[in-house]
């Protein structure tokens, strides 16, 4: 691939990124409108597994030193999203409770990530960084998730 070609594709992924990132923000909002539930909170990293898939394609295979660089910034990036997340009881339903700071720290992890993507895409192939920015947001959901739903619970044993 030339230099040309791989600039368009960081650019585009970036592009995309934000899009995803305003999605994310608008869907967080509509959200803490209506009762949480354990399949609200399940569900998204299960849907998000199918996207191992790509690691079929030889392009998109990474090492295993990656995939731990990957994990570990993953599951340090998930306690931001972890100490913003909270649920709260409201009209005896569990809610989730909004938090200014989450937007906050998604625009920051978008920012991080987007310049990690140009800074790693002049020295790891496309396809392999690809892959762990995959891992990496998946190394991310899973831990919030699971703390979501701990915190879920918790609070539904005093409803």
């Amino acid at each position: 691939m030339t230099i040309k070609g791989l600039i368009y594709l960081v650019i585009a992924s970036s592009i995309v990124a934000i899009m995803m990132a305003i999605f994310v923000t608008f869907l967080r909002t509509k959200s803490s409108q209506k009762p949480a539930s354990v399949k609200k909170i399940i569900l998204p990293p299960v849907f998000m597994s199918t996207g191992a898939f790509m690691f079929i394609v030889p392009m998109f295979r990474v090492t295993p030193l990656e995939i731990l660089e990957a994990v570990v910034v993953g599951m340090l990036f998930s306690i931001l999203l972890i100490k913003t997340s909270s649920f709260e009881i409201r009209d005896n339903d569990i809610y989730m409770k909004r938090s200014k700071a989450f937007i906050y720290i998604l625009v920051g992890l978008l920012v991080v990530r987007i310049v990690l993507k140009s800074v790693l895409s002049t020295t790891i192939d496309f396809g392999a960084l690809s892959g762990m920015f995959w891992i990496l947001a998946f190394s991310m959901i899973v831990p919030w998730r699971i703390a979501m739903y701990v915190k879920y619970k918790r609070l539904g044993s005093e409803l």
